[in-house]
C-alpha cells in the first residue's frame, strides 16, 4: 500500500492546481509549448492580453513550479518544465 500524502505534500499538489485553474494560465502553457523562450511581452502580444495581466499569470505558472525563467539581458525567457508537460498532457486527456 503506498504511503499516504503529508499535509505539506497535498500543499504542493493545491499550488500546482491552482496554477493552471486559469484558462488564461493554460493557454499560457500550451503558447509556450509551441513557443518557448518567450518574454512576458512576447506572451502578452501573442495572447492579446495586457502585460501586467499576463505578468501576474506568468508569476503564479512559475510559483507553481510549472515555468522556468531565463535571463537575457534586459528580457526573461520562459520554457516549461517537465512538470508543466506533464500537466498539459493530463489537461488534454480531459477534453
Amino acid at each position: 500500500m503506498p504511503n499516504p500524502l503529508s499535509t505539506g505534500d497535498y500543499r504542493r499538489l493545491e499550488r500546482i492546481i491552482k496554477g493552471v485553474a486559469s484558462h488564461r494560465r493554460l493557454q499560457i502553457l500550451d503558447l509556450l509549448h509551441r513557443q518557448p523562450e518567450l518574454s512576458v511581452l512576447d506572451i502578452s502580444e501573442r495572447l492579446k492580453m495586457g502585460y501586467e495581466n499576463a505578468s501576474d499569470h506568468v508569476r503564479k505558472l512559475a510559483a507553481a513550479g510549472l515555468l522556468l525563467k531565463r535571463n537575457e539581458g534586459p528580457a526573461v525567457r520562459h520554457k516549461l518544465t517537465p512538470r508543466a508537460e506533464s500537466m498539459l498532457v493530463f489537461c488534454k486527456t480531459l477534453q
